[in-house]
């Protein structure tokens, strides 16, 4: 043990080594999210240029070698020396607090702060090499391991103006995380439909394509592309106001939806996790429909509708533009805006704009306000039965056909214990036999799972499965849900690997999605694959499984002697051991964690695939789905 503590002993992190060191500070994470973070730091530079006037086209190229490469037709980050000898490149690309947007003179509203974004980037990355086009002339830089190994320097002349930016991200850092081009894609359609006019093109060299975008109608198309599979109650209206040097944009819509979707930004970058701008969002449209309500006599007395029975069904787009002085975020990842005055700006304009909405449509606000009143209706329906529900002397009898149902876990840690949802009383009673009896649940789903997308609440909680689910569960359904009263750790869905199967876990995540986000937000929710293929070799008596076909070619190109392929047509026909090994054993299954990247993406694919609109769901499954036959696959191998 050390017993002596003097000055020797603190150690000054310099440079960029403190970001190596806990990178977690500066991107949220080494996940999947913080890797695309890099992503974001880079491209928000380029929408900065875009959003200031001086960049009207931005070029996103995924790389076959792992780079990625940011170029933009803007002014060119400086390339001249600072007192200390630097280039403007160097600087910015090795300094954490360094960049043109910290001077209110030369951006008025940047989404990132440019050196701070920059210099992680290159913290994170094992090369990066920046080419800057300027005055007639073409520049270079090069770091490795953040080291400089090419000082700025001429390579030619040229005519083009701008900044391209190629990184190669050291996944040393992300070692299970991968660049996903949905992820991608969504992100920089979203910059275009913020910044009208703005042409984005995403190339993909994996798989050689490439996608433009660019929207002239802005936050209009923004709102209508979120809600195509949906059934519009209104068109989509929009405005656009500035107060106290910020400036509001704001689309709205309301569709058939039982679902709210608020997509809130600053300054171009997405604020997931909301901020004063989105309280003085809900606040305006809460008061000014409640005066509506008291004006038109709807409810009596002196009742009111919540803030949710008016946002059901409501889609918003919210974009500010906020000076750079008055910019705060909450967290580096920039996920949640704190500025102060942005709530009251917010409140007022949004406000403002609603009562003149109304005066102008008013047969339509009337439509909007009966669809609030069934929603108030229906909550103050399910207030009464769980009010019943607590009363009721059946409240015991209803636990005990849970318990009968669910075999619960020995552990009395919540963290630790696992929830299997398995398909079927067949499979459930292998996995009852296989389970880890202190850590893992059983829960055999034995009916069939209502479609949350298509349900009010009160149909919902009438589904056998689902209250069998919220009762195991233990922490409440919608906005009562409370994910610190969970009892599993883990929730994982336990399906054939069919059509059938996929068919349930869609319906499970979809109730999960509208009724407990928190657990798909916080990552304990999870599908399990089981194998597809079992190959027996006969000669050596062993056994190996595949998950997919390619790995089952594999196993054949290795394998010696007679062998016998079995494909899997559901989770009934392992035994329970065979089930643990492949399917449940912490040490040898592979379970996929489901996640939010992108909260639009994500309310756009539950709409498409469990909505009423046919056609679109068609479209997506046509584009989406592989309908290979495995049977035929097996007889060529074979």
């Amino acid at each position: 043990m050390q017993k002596t503590y003097t000055a020797k002993d603190i150690k000054q992190l310099k440079g960029l080594e403190a970001v190596r060191k806990r990178p977690g500070m500066y991107i949220g994470g080494t996940d999947s999210a913080g890797l695309h973070h890099l992503v974001w730091e880079i491209v928000d530079n380029s929408i900065d240029e875009a959003l200031v006037g001086y960049a009207n086209h931005i070029k996103v190229t995924l790389e076959k070698n792992g780079f990625i490469t940011v170029e933009d037709n803007g002014r060119g980050i400086p390339v001249d020396q600072t007192e200390d000898g630097r280039s403007g490149v160097e600087l910015i690309f090795t300094e954490l607090h360094a960049g043109g947007k910290f001077d209110d003179s030369v951006y008025k509203s940047a989404g990132g702060l440019h050196g701070v974004g920059s210099s992680v980037v290159n913290a994170l990355s094992t090369e990066l090499i920046v080419e800057v086009y300027r005055d007639g002339k073409a520049y270079r830089t090069k770091f490795i391991q953040d080291d400089i190994v090419e000082r700025t320097h001429v390579i030619g002349n040229t005519n083009k103006r701008g900044t391209k930016v190629s990184f190669k991200p050291d996944y040393t850092f992300f070692k299970k995380a991968k660049i996903n081009p949905d992820t991608i894609s969504e992100r920089l359609k979203e910059s275009c439909f913020l910044i009208s006019g703005l042409q984005i093109d995403l190339i993909n060299k994996f798989d050689d394509t490439e996608e433009t975008y660019k929207y002239d109608n802005g936050i209009s198309e923004f709102v209508s592309f979120i809600n195509d599979s949906k059934t519009p109650l209104t068109t989509v209206y929009t405005f656009k106001d500035e107060q106290k040097n910020i400036q509001v944009e704001l689309g709205f819509q309301y569709t058939d939806s039982y679902n709210e979707l608020i997509q809130s930004f600053v300054n171009n970058v997405k604020t997931r996790d909301g901020g004063t701008h989105e309280t003085g969002l809900k606040t305006a449209f809460t008061k000014v429909f409640n005066d509506f309500a008291s004006d038109e006599n709807l409810l009596k007395n002196k009742a009111a509708f919540e803030g949710s029975d008016i946002r059901e069904g409501l889609t918003v787009v919210l974009s500010l533009k906020v000076p750079e002085n008055h910019l705060e975020f909450v967290g580096q990842t920039k996920d949640k805006l704190g500025t102060p005055e942005a709530k009251g700006v917010v409140e007022e304009l949004v406000t403002k704009f609603l009562k003149q909405w109304i005066t102008e449509n008013k047969q339509i606000a009337k439509k909007i306000l009966e669809k609030i009143k069934r929603a108030y209706d229906i909550r103050n329906e399910e207030k009464k039965r769980k009010q019943e529900l607590r009363k009721s002397k059946n409240l015991l009898k209803e636990k005990m056909i849970i318990s009968d149902k669910l075999t619960p876990a020995q552990s009395r840690k919540p963290m630790e214990k696992e929830l299997f949802l398995v398909e079927g009383d067949s499979a459930g009673g292998s996995a009852k036999s296989g389970r880890d009896r202190k850590y893992q649940a059983i829960l055999p789903l034995r009916g069939k799972v209502i479609n949350a997308q298509k349900s009010n609440l009160l149909d919902v909680l009438k589904n056998t499965e689902i209250g069998t689910i919220i009762n195991a569960i233990g922490a409440g359904y919608g906005k009562d849900f409370d994910i610190t009263k969970a009892q599993y750790g883990k929730v994982i869905l336990m399906t054939d690997a069919d059509t059938d199967g996929a068919h349930i876990q869609i319906l499970l995540l979809t109730f999960f999605y509208r009724f407990m986000k928190p657990l798909i937000e916080e990552g304990r929710v999870f599908i399990a694959l089981p194998p597809l293929f079992k190959v027996f070799n006969k000669t050596k008596k062993t056994v190996k499984y595949a998950w997919d076909e390619q790995e089952l070619k594999s196993i054949m190109a290795t394998e010696k002697g007679a062998t016998e392929i079995q494909r899997y047509k559901g989770l009934g026909e392992m035994n329970s051991t065979q089930l643990w090994e492949t399917t449940m054993d912490p040490k040898t299954r592979t379970i996929i964690k489901v996640t939010i990247d992108d909260a639009s993406l994500a309310e756009r694919r539950v709409s498409i695939l469990m909505g009423q609109n046919a056609n679109s769901r068609k479209e997506w499954i046509d584009k989406n789905v592989d309908f290979s036959n495995s049977e035929e696959f097996i007889e060529n191998l074979i």
